[in-house]
């Protein structure tokens, strides 16, 4: 039989033939080091989305739920215009981008429409 090595830390492994980790210290360092890599680009691009959306929940006044600022406004407070959750087409061929509940239209010159979408009751 061949000797087995964790995967982990490189020491030898002794008692069960399944068996891939020296002890329990060397097996969560193992996961938690794989899953971190792995999840690195998410956390990065949510915190991008979470980013967006503090930025039009903070320019859409509550009592309105909609508001149009200039491109360079939300470029100002740190809007990252390459990510987002969602779109939506209206039925008159108008895009909604969308991060999460909060979207924005692109009109003319350079204004952004920023919206709340209005939460319907579920049954």
């Amino acid at each position: 039989m061949e000797p087995r090595n964790c995967l982990e830390c490189g020491s030898k492994i002794r008692g069960r033939i399944d068996k891939k980790f020296c002890n329990d210290q060397c097996r969560n360092a193992y996961h938690n080091r794989t899953k971190s890599e792995a999840s690195a680009l998410v956390k990065q691009v949510n915190r991008v989305l979470w980013q967006n959306r503090a930025v039009m929940n903070r320019l859409i006044p509550e009592v309105k739920g909609k508001t149009t600022v200039s491109r360079s406004r939300l470029i100002q407070e740190g809007f990252d215009f390459s990510y987002h959750t969602h779109t939506h087409t209206t039925r008159n061929g108008h895009t909604y981008v969308f991060c999460y509940e909060f979207g924005y239209l692109p009109l003319e010159n350079e204004v952004i429409m920023l919206v709340k979408r209005e939460e319907k009751e579920q049954r």
